[in-house]
């Protein structure tokens, strides 16, 4: 299990935002970073801070992307034509357990890569556990039945902190949705302003 996973709000707090906008996060209460130096006056950030926080603030909206696989995302979409930023956020939002996050089948990213993992989750008919796995544009995918009376599953179906992006269809009765097509960053709905181009600065420096 990620380390990640026991210290998410954390992130909020480091970063000072409340990353994937829940009433739980810490930052509501207290927005100063974690530990004992969490409240020193903060000096104006470098062109290079703030290329960095962009960076671990997209990352760690994803749950639990390593670095090393998130550099992947960022070479793969320089590789692809288009805008590089753009091409970026359709990877991460192509990946299954962001997919099911946005369907409203897990109540957070981490406890969408979990579900994933644990097989709970069939694309076109198949069962896909490799969170990573990047949908194309019509896939349809479905909880397993044995999975659908799960009270995670219904907790996070009627939860009312998410709406359902317009790129995705889903039908929370049957417990199945379908990929239309790929976001771009205007189409997704982050609860804070990210911002991709200094993802790209940050990478191409």
């Amino acid at each position: 299990m990620s380390k990640r996973l026991e210290s998410k709000y954390k992130i909020n707090r480091r970063l000072g935002v409340n990353l994937w906008g829940r009433a739980k996060s810490p930052v509501n209460r207290r927005e100063y970073g974690p530990g004992q130096h969490g409240q020193r006056r903060r000096q104006k950030p470098s062109d290079y801070s703030v290329q960095l926080m962009a960076k671990q603030k997209l990352k760690g909206y994803y749950g639990n992307i390593s670095e090393k696989q998130f550099r992947r995302y960022y070479d793969e979409a320089v590789r692809r034509k288009g805008d590089t930023s753009e091409n970026l956020i359709g990877l991460l939002e192509r990946r299954l357990d962001a997919v099911i996050y946005r369907l409203k089948f897990a109540m957070t990213p981490f406890a969408a890569r979990q579900f994933v993992s644990h097989g709970h989750v069939l694309v076109n008919g198949k069962r896909v556990n490799i969170p990573s796995y990047l949908l194309k544009e019509g896939d349809v995918i479905e909880v397993r039945e044995k999975s659908k009376q799960l009270a995670v599953v219904l907790d996070a179906v009627q939860s009312a902190e998410r709406d359902v992006p317009e790129y995705i269809d889903v039908d929370h009765r049957k417990m199945t949705g379908s990929f239309v097509r790929v976001p771009q960053l205007s189409d997704v709905p982050y609860p804070v302003q990210m911002e991709p181009n200094l993802v790209v600065e940050f990478y191409s420096r």
